[in-house]
């Protein structure tokens, strides 16, 4: 007898406006399995994940939990099912305990007694135990590692008794060996009985660890397969609608990049000199960091989120002031500069957060495209503005970088995130750059989209052009760095030229186990 699926999702249809998200999706999970759920950015999978946590209702079809008709109104109804949901952005309140975290859904939230803190704190330790995800119930969330955080995403699901399982991205911000130990506890958690789906652009990872794999394209189901019945290069086709020929499609990448990018020596683009900086909380985030990009070559800046990279990003940019040190772009001290002096000197800045520093959601695309250089002709004069001069750029950086858009006039905010990437890209490298700024360029992104980014920060190599990567993702590294410095803990604690790029120990560098025993900077390291 076939078991009765964890949920089966039937002629599932919504649309937001004149776009159509679903066309009548069916989607079945099934008890005991993990289903990899695939797509492009804009194909339909988050809604159709949120449409099952109850965040979206759909405008027709129908959606049964064990065999069970349900309706799901809101997440405490999916809850209220056995339904949870690790979102790709931890959904956790920082200066509040593991416990207290556990409790926010309930009722009187935080303000409870200290006996059910301490029953919580059981629950939390007993089913941390038994599922392998021990997180100490007491601590404070900002004190946690990234990966502890997301032990407490998922920890907080199990709390709540979820038997189906939602996991957005879980694996974006681990380092290999994080990712490793959390996907074998997934195992083990589905090998209990736990129905768990798993969204990831990482197609290695899908291949490797789940049961089946259904693909979206344009809010329809392309295939359902089974892993050893597919590949990358397949799942990739099935995703974008044509051969994508990014080397990697996101298959871990054993050896390093073919052709050598050798830098043209002189002085570097970009150099900077024992720079330390704190970071919001007050405390060193930054220490005695030292890093030279020349001309024609990309670095990569590896490391785990909260590690530094973010605070990097806005010292190089002008958006925090460093404590010490020194910022040169082409030889020139910018350490206490404004933005606009940086721009000048041609620093281009793709940033990690697209949606925050990338792009003003509410101007039109073709404003978007040029409010960096809304005071140069031929944009405006003393007395106007251009909008022919506007619309007339943009359109040729819209058919330049492939910008999907209905209008030129349309809201920004209403992209997608891959073509939201792609009009970030199109306005930095229309500027004169010597210098680019790549924070996380394919984070959240599509093989397709990340196809695209990778090629066009290719091509501004070749030209010349000085690159500073920063990202987490280790493939990316892997597939585009000249050289790569990890940062842990604020220190570079490792570094490597290109022809000896090696995965593992790049990994064990961003996890602390290479260079850890210099990584443990004092506060007082960093000077106000």
């Amino acid at each position: 007898m076939t078991a009765v699926p964890a949920v089966s999702m039937r002629g599932i249809v919504k649309r937001f406006d004149a776009v159509a998200a679903l066309k009548g999706v069916d989607f079945e999970l099934r008890p005991g399995e993990i289903h990899g759920l695939l797509g492009e950015n804009g194909a339909g999978k988050t809604t159709l994940m949120n449409i099952l946590y109850g965040l979206t209702e759909p405008d027709a079809g129908t959606i049964a939990v064990h065999g069970e008709p349900v309706r799901l109104r809101s997440p405490q109804d999916a809850i209220a099912h056995g339904i949870g949901m690790v979102h790709q952005h931890f959904m956790l309140v920082p200066t509040l305990t593991v416990a207290e975290n556990m409790l926010l859904s309930e009722r009187g939230g935080v303000l409870v007694r200290r006996r059910r803190l301490r029953e919580a704190a059981a629950r939390i330790r007993e089913r941390g135990e038994r599922y392998g995800l021990e997180v100490d119930p007491d601590a404070r969330v900002w004190q946690l590692s990234v990966g502890q955080q997301q032990r407490v995403e998922i920890l907080r699901a199990l709390y709540r008794d979820a038997r189906v399982l939602i996991l957005d991205e879980p694996t974006a911000t681990l380092t290999p060996p994080e990712t490793e130990q959390l996907l074998s506890r997934l195992r083990a958690l589905a090998a209990e009985g736990a129905a768990i789906v798993f969204i990831t652009h990482h197609l290695q990872e899908v291949l490797a660890w789940t049961d089946r794999i259904t693909v979206l394209r344009r809010g329809e189901v392309v295939e359902t397969v089974r892993p050893n019945e597919t590949s990358a290069a397949e799942l990739a086709r099935s995703m974008v609608g044509r051969s994508v020929t990014l080397k990697e499609l996101g298959v871990a990448v054993s050896t390093a990049p073919e052709t050598e990018h050798a830098p043209t020596g002189g002085t570097p683009v970009l150099s900077v000199r024992g720079l330390g900086c704190r970071g919001d909380m007050g405390t060193a985030a930054l220490h005695g960091v030292d890093v030279d990009v020349f001309a024609g070559e990309l670095v990569a800046i590896a490391g785990v989120e909260g590690n530094g990279q973010a605070e990097l990003e806005e010292v190089l940019c002008g958006l925090r002031p460093a404590a010490t040190g020194t910022v040169r772009i082409a030889g020139r001290d910018v350490t206490a500069a404004p933005i606009g002096e940086r721009l000048a000197l041609g620093l281009g800045v793709i940033p990690s957060d697209r949606y925050r520093r990338g792009v003003i959601r509410a101007l039109a695309v073709a404003e978007n495209l040029v409010f960096d250089r809304i005071g140069e002709r031929p944009f405006s004069t003393k007395l106007r503005i251009s909008r022919r001069a506007i619309a007339a750029r943009a359109r040729e950086l819209v058919g330049r970088f492939s910008i999907a858009v209905s209008r030129l006039d349309q809201p920004a905010g209403a992209l997608s995130g891959g073509n939201a990437q792609r009009l970030v890209l199109a306005r930095a490298l229309s500027r004169d750059v010597r210098c680019l700024l790549a924070a996380q360029p394919t984070r959240g992104l599509d093989v397709g989209a990340m196809e695209f980014v990778w090629g066009r920060l290719d091509e501004a190599r070749r030209a010349g052009v000085a690159i500073l990567l920063l990202s987490t993702d280790l493939d990316e590294v892997m597939a585009l760095a000249d050289r790569c410095h990890v940062l842990y803990r604020g220190r570079v604690v490792a570094s490597w030229a290109r022809h000896e790029l090696d995965r593992e120990q790049i990994g064990l560098a961003m996890g602390g186990a290479v260079g850890a025993d210099d990584a443990e900077p004092a506060p007082e390291a960093v000077t106000a």
